[in-house]
């Protein structure tokens, strides 16, 4: 579950306070600042057209401080417009930039045997849109001063602050650096920056400067000479994210920072930035959350869409990721009259396609919806009828891309994401229609799934009248005359092979040597260890294919233990999305079920975790005394569990979420949630527990009308 955490917001506001407070006393006299030969003469705040707030905070931080001819320092500033990552022209390849680079370039500022083993060093990256548009800014700030008159230029992003006492240590180490330098000046010094995990490398260190050789993260305040910006143009392209960059090039411009940071990053001024090293930190154990915030869903937004009813689905993809809970229509529905479209209303945020054109809008929509969309249409457009008092737009022609998140946003009263325009899933898929099951069988014939509670969160609705869900007893289809893979795991295989490292809330390590193969399949076992804060080791196999739809099944027999978890399930990240069967060691005679979806196509950062739609189901039996068969029928808008041949659970689309639509990796693991009450606390005195997996099958379905033949990835 995604908690929320009040102290940070209290911490937040305490800071903001403080920082008043501290910008009605003069910050003192900065003599580094002038017009004069060898001093800083202009400053320059990088900042978003959208952000315009954080540059008054740093207007009013700057204010405080006089340069040594008594200007005030924020008489001192040009403005730079940052690149915006949420334009994507703005981003788009050029020569300045290569977005992918090797995880040895991450190695190289900041050491760590973690994840060189997970990964090695040749692993390759691709930075996020937000490092792009960051790196490009930087690089308008230098071709800026090398067409400018300064000599020394302070480049500062719009969320710093200055430290207690930051005019004397910025005064003194720039004297420092200036001596250094023949009296000319440095060619680059940091005043701001974050020793890489405590691995800097200082060389020649003095009182109040040192020569970096690698280490350091950030550039949200520092000196650049009109040299030094030459020379890093002449280094481009800039490969990876600017701030790992510029550690490479250090001996080059001869860099050097202050020995305490003067400058700061406010740890109130919140921020969209996704990091492409973050995946594999986590995997490796080093970091234990995420760091962007799901998105918040648009109160009071109700929208009606039309579209031009292509193969794909973009637009009703693009309001999901906005955070809206997004109904689509085939258009046999029947919503002709307001009280249906209130029903609809009370649990979607967004209609595409309904049942009526435009120009036969329901009676009392103005009291219903609060705005229209239309895509454009070759043949016609048919705007809302004259004399409605309702927001509308008719997007773009040249569409589906960025250019219509503007619209769409403004319309919905939310934040264009950074990730680009989506092209949304196959529309013969179903993804967003209504395909919750409301069934009536014999109650000699029926299961049940009971719900467990749920985050109020994009992407899932409220649980139908009804539930819980009951399901009849069917028998498992013969799927297995259409094998497309079979692991028996009784030997190491090198398609579903035991894997190193972990994932965020978990608190054990997987190693392949907690996995061994024998007669009884593969046993995982997990035992206390002294990793920090990973007090386990356990193992995990994973498959090195994604699939695509289709029917995956295992025999499994599931670890005894409170704080334990076997798992068996579908996965994948950006965006994450995930089919699971888990059984809880304090629980043994149950199964939950479970699936998570984030919005998007591949490669989006929407990856929330801790979120989810649980159920839980009754076995009938003790899942660790013996091996049983669970299965996952995996079709493009339905899924149904199976134990040991018999339906246990079924989902259609909406119930409660949409139904995952990208390529994800088979899994089977044994894991210790950091949440008590998923699994109960593992016991002090826990020696060793196994889990043990075999045969492993992934299996296609037969073609249905309107399914899409299972694929692998």
């Amino acid at each position: 579950m995604r908690l929320e955490r009040p102290a940070k917001a209290f911490m937040a506001a305490a800071f903001r306070l403080y920082r008043r407070l501290a910008t009605t006393l003069p910050g003192g006299r900065l003599d580094a600042f002038g017009s004069g030969v060898g001093q800083i003469g202009t400053i320059v705040v990088i900042n978003l057209d959208r952000q315009h707030r954080r540059l008054t905070r740093t207007l009013r931080e700057l204010s405080r401080f006089e340069s040594a001819d008594g200007r005030r320092l924020a008489d001192l500033v040009t403005r730079l417009p940052a690149v915006d990552a949420r334009d994507g022209r703005a981003i788009a390849a050029t020569a300045d930039v290569d977005p992918r680079y090797a995880l040895e370039h991450q190695l190289h500022v900041q050491p760590d045997e973690r994840l060189k083993a997970c990964f090695g060093g040749a692993a390759a990256v691709t930075m996020t849109r937000q490092e792009v548009a960051v790196a490009k800014s930087h690089i308008e700030v230098w071709k800026a001063i090398v067409a400018g008159d300064a000599e020394h230029v302070l480049i500062v992003e719009d969320d710093i602050w200055f430290r207690l006492g930051a005019a004397k240590s910025i005064d003194r180490a720039w004297r420092e650096a200036t001596s250094r330098s023949d009296g000319r000046g440095p060619t680059m010094l940091y005043l701001s920056y974050e020793d890489a995990g405590g691995t800097c490398e200082r060389a020649d260190v003095s009182e109040h400067v040192f020569r970096p050789i690698r280490g350091l993260w950030f550039l949200c305040g520092y000196v650049i000479s009109r040299r030094g910006a030459e020379m890093l143009l002449s280094a481009m392209p800039v490969v990876g994210p600017v701030d790992m960059w510029m550690n490479r090039q250090f001996d080059r411009i001869g860099a050097l920072a202050m020995t305490k940071p003067a400058i700061l990053q406010r740890p109130d001024a919140g921020s969209d930035n996704a990091y492409s090293v973050l995946p594999f930190l986590a995997t490796a154990g080093i970091v234990d959350a995420q760091t962007l915030p799901g998105p918040v869903r648009p109160s009071k937004v109700r929208l009606i869409a039309w579209t031009r009813r292509g193969a794909r689905e973009p637009l009703a993809m693009a309001l999901s990721m906005l955070g809206l809970r997004v109904l689509a229509c085939d258009g046999a529905e029947t919503v002709t009259c307001g009280d249906a479209l209130a029903d609809l209303f009370d649990t979607f945020d967004a209609i595409v396609d309904p049942p009526f054109p435009p120009e036969e809008l329901p009676a009392r929509l103005e009291e219903l919806a609060t705005g229209l969309i239309l895509e454009p249409s070759s043949a016609n457009v048919v705007a809302p009828p004259h004399g409605r008092a309702l927001a509308w737009t008719i997007l773009p022609e040249d569409g589906p891309g960025d250019h219509w998140w503007p619209p769409i946003c403004a319309l919905t009263q939310t934040s264009a994401p950074t990730e680009p325009f989506p092209l949304g899933p196959p529309s013969d898929w179903r993804l967003f229609r209504d395909g919750r099951i409301s069934v009536s069988f014999p109650t000699d014939d029926l299961s049940t799934a009971s719900p467990l509670p749920m985050d109020d969160t994009p992407w899932a609705i409220a649980n139908m009248e009804g539930w819980p869900i009951q399901i009849r007893k069917l028998r498992f289809p013969n799927f297995r005359d259409h094998l497309e893979e079979r692991w028996p795991l009784t030997t190491p295989s090198s398609e579903m092979p035991a894997i190193l490292g972990t994932f965020p809330g978990n608190r054990a390590m997987f190693r392949p040597d907690a996995v061994d193969h024998g007669a009884l399949g593969a046993a995982v076992s997990l035992a206390p260890t002294d990793a920090g804060n990973r007090p386990f080791r356990s193992g995990a196999l994973a498959s090195t294919r994604r699939f695509l739809h289709g029917c995956f099944e295992i025999e499994m027999r599931a670890a005894r233990g409170p704080g334990l978890v076997t798992g068996f399930f579908l996965h994948r990240s950006a965006p994450r999305q995930e089919i699971d069967v888990e059984i809880t060691g304090n629980n043994l005679r149950r199964v939950l079920l479970n699936v998570y979806f984030n919005p998007g196509d591949e490669g989006a950062a929407l990856d929330y975790g801790y979120r989810g739609s649980p159920h839980s189901i009754d076995l009938e039996f003790d899942a660790s005394e013996a091996f049983h068969r669970y299965a996952i029928e995996w079709s493009p808008d339905r899924i149904r569990w199976f134990v040991d041949d018999i339906l246990v659970h079924e989902r259609g689309s909406w119930d409660p979420t949409p139904i995952p639509h990208l390529p994800m990796a088979l899994h089977a693991n044994l894991w210790a949630p950091r949440s008590v009450e998923l699994a109960g606390a593992a016991e002090p005195s826990l020696q060793k527990a196994t889990a043990y997996f075999r045969n492993a099958t992934v299996s296609d379905q037969p073609q249905q009308p309107g399914d899409t033949k299972f694929r692998r990835a």
